[in-house]
């Protein structure tokens, strides 16, 4: 760890690299303070439950996640900003700290549909399908919010698949579906 990090910022690295590789459940508030040297007196004056500081880890992927993907998919029209999508996925699931979607893995280990580790990971998916709305709609789609559900589903499914069998191929399957949601691109992408 960085000495000029602060103690939050070292805090919540290391909360979200640990709950990525291992879960929740699995990663314990000792493992937290030891990865972080922050000490646990610091760690609950910032955060004053697990659940508090995984929320606040899994807000701060998501901002860096969305970061991730809209900054490689600024180049091109609509249309060739959506097929982006799929290239830069299978670099990421060809990854060797790839552990599938940090927001699926999330919701599936928390069971109460109202904590706030499922609402963050709620949070994740619509900020994905706005923007995947936004990039239908600019391909002059009818029914944009239909194709970016869709994508969305491609883009779930390839990491889900990814993940448990180890194929970063998954991404070019789905890219090749998503070529097919795409085929009527709009005039000005022509």
């Amino acid at each position: 760890m960085h000495e000029d990090m602060s103690p939050e910022t070292r805090l919540l690295r290391s909360t979200e690299a640990l709950i990525y590789a291992h879960g929740i459940n699995a990663t314990g508030m000792d493992a937290i303070v030891k990865a972080s040297g922050v000490s646990r007196k610091s760690l609950y004056r910032l955060y004053p439950t697990k659940e508090a500081l995984i929320t606040a880890a899994l807000s701060r992927r998501d901002d860096r996640w969305m970061r991730w993907l809209i900054d490689g998919t600024s180049e091109g029209g609509a249309i060739q900003r959506l097929r982006a999508i799929f290239p830069m996925l299978r670099e990421w699931f060809a990854s060797p700290d790839f552990h599938g979607c940090a927001f699926i893995n999330a919701a599936g280990e928390i069971g109460d549909p109202g904590s706030d580790i499922r609402a963050v990971s709620q949070q994740h998916k619509r900020r994905l399908l706005e923007y995947l709305n936004g990039l239908c709609g600019a391909c002059g789609f009818s029914d944009h919010e239909e194709v970016a559900r869709q994508l969305l589903i491609l883009i779930d499914g390839a990491t889900a698949v990814a993940m448990v069998t180890g194929q970063a191929g998954a991404a070019d399957s789905a890219g090749r579906i998503a070529e097919r949601l795409l085929q009527t691109p709009s005039p000005s992408d022509e």
